[in-house]
């Protein structure tokens, strides 16, 4: 077996391009860093609605083929990211997205959403013993805005993180492993909107965009007051390399400078800096509230492991 890196980050998502878009830069940074970086991708998207007119015939309600074309994409934003190690939650096709929360496709045969949670877990917990990463990257218990697949994303996640740890537990999947942290995708609400009002000068008629309206910042996942931030990476530096990603999504995201697109059309940030909640495991001592000042964030999800270089 081939020895890895000693830093191990893995990181679990819903659908192709929610990597791309939400952990663009961490990726990137670390990947660039020498750290082994996994990546799975629980389903294959196919419920994803099509930007390019010239691919709608994709979509699910017509030759429902959109599953194939988002694997390619993401092989080609991954590559872009510099990450090589990825996964299909259970193999390829294994799980289906399931659509938005409350239509018929939650409870379709082979639906992510309707999937044994442990049954699920048992396909990561093998991946976690493989890996055996010190730090894991999910979204919060909502799934950051509260999407079917997401939310299952975060249970699956969560719970192969501890029955990957117990012993008892499927030793035919291998030795068992206890990951030292767990992260959850956040952003702190400050930032967005500080983001948003500089949006305000970008789009529309007097703008350099072609994007002419804005998000939301209820749109953006993940969102959530500032003093939960535990953690923030700074990705400036691979900017470009995150925007590549995204455009490699080419069927669900459409990319302008330092904005993108979704399919309802409506202009969000591209975040160079990525924000965390340290949920589980201990946070780096020099960055915590000595009773004299306030915490400080993490700037390395590494930091405070023992026997781990920190970035």
């Amino acid at each position: 077996m081939t020895e890895l890196p000693s830093r191990r980050l893995l990181l679990v998502h819903a659908h192709p391009d929610d990597e791309s878009i939400i952990n663009g830069v961490t990726m990137a940074k670390y990947a660039a860093d020498g750290a082994h970086v996994t990546l799975v991708t629980c389903t294959l998207g196919e419920e994803g609605e099509v930007i390019p007119p010239e691919l709608a015939h994709l979509a699910a309600d017509r030759e429902d083929a959109l599953g194939a074309q988002r694997i390619g994409e993401l092989a080609a934003a991954t590559k872009e990211l510099g990450v090589t190690d990825h996964r299909f939650l259970g193999g390829t096709g294994r799980y289906r997205d399931s659509g938005m929360m409350g239509i018929e496709q939650n409870h379709r045969d082979g639906a992510f959403w309707a999937a044994d949670l442990d049954t699920a877990a048992a396909h990561l917990v093998e991946v976690i013993r493989e890996v055996r990463p010190q730090v894991l990257v999910t979204y919060d218990p909502d799934g950051g805005y509260g999407h079917p697949d997401h939310i299952q994303a975060h249970r699956v996640a969560m719970r192969a993180a501890d029955l990957a740890a117990e012993g008892a537990f499927r030793a035919d999947l291998g030795e068992p492993h206890t990951i030292s942290k767990i992260y959850w995708n956040r952003v702190p609400r400050s930032v967005v909107e500080e983001r948003f009002r500089w949006m305000e000068g970008v789009l529309g008629p007097l703008g350099d965009s072609p994007f002419t309206t804005a998000a939301s910042v209820a749109d953006v996942p993940g969102v959530t007051d500032d003093e939960r931030i535990t953690a923030e990476i700074d990705g400036t530096a691979f900017r470009a390399a995150k925007a590549a990603a995204m455009r490699a999504h080419a069927t669900q995201i459409e990319v302008s400078g330092s904005l993108f697109v979704l399919s309802n059309g409506l202009a969000q940030p591209i975040f160079d800096v990525e924000y965390y909640e340290l949920v589980r495991g201990d946070a780096d001592a020099g960055a915590v509230d000595d009773g004299e000042r306030e915490r400080e964030r993490e700037t390395d999800l590494f930091a405070g492991l023992e026997g781990v270089t920190a970035l």
